[in-house]
């Protein structure tokens, strides 16, 4: 089975908690800056130097919120592509059962001249992809 759900999810969650920190950690530096009784000239460029350290760690809190929500993006597709194949898996063992069945009828009703349907032959004849495996996705067989 493809994607970890549950890996990325807690992964998406950290990245967000990781933004949270670094703009605490932006907040706080700039807080104690401000708290600082000093001035003149080296005074201001620590100021200017911690604003623009703050400005950065920001930055990357927004890097890290953008990272979330992209894994976010991509879990909700590799979910969808899970269900899709799950989907596909029940109705292609559907088909083929039911392929198997009229197969089973035909074959005990011992009339030489009924003959299997193509697409009961094709169904008959399907051998599936590992479970879960993403060739579901590309796999045709009639009534499929």
């Amino acid at each position: 089975m493809y994607g970890e759900s549950a890996a990325m999810r807690k992964r998406a969650r950290e990245l967000q908690e990781q933004a949270g920190d670094l703009r605490a950690l932006a907040d706080g530096l700039l807080g104690q800056v401000d708290a600082i009784r000093w001035e003149g000239r080296a005074a201001r460029d620590l100021r200017d130097r911690i604003t623009d350290r703050a400005a950065g760690l920001r930055a990357s809190a927004d890097q890290h919120e953008a990272a979330a929500d992209a894994l976010v993006r991509h879990l909700a597709e590799v979910d969808r592509r899970k269900d899709a194949i799950a989907d596909l898996e029940r109705r292609a063992a559907t088909l083929t059962a039911e392929a198997r069945g009229r197969a089973d009828r035909l074959g005990r009703s011992g009339d030489p001249l009924v003959e299997l349907a193509d697409d009961d032959r094709r169904l008959l004849s399907f051998t599936p992809p590992p479970s879960g495996h993403k060739d579901w996705l590309t796999v045709t067989i009639p009534g499929l």
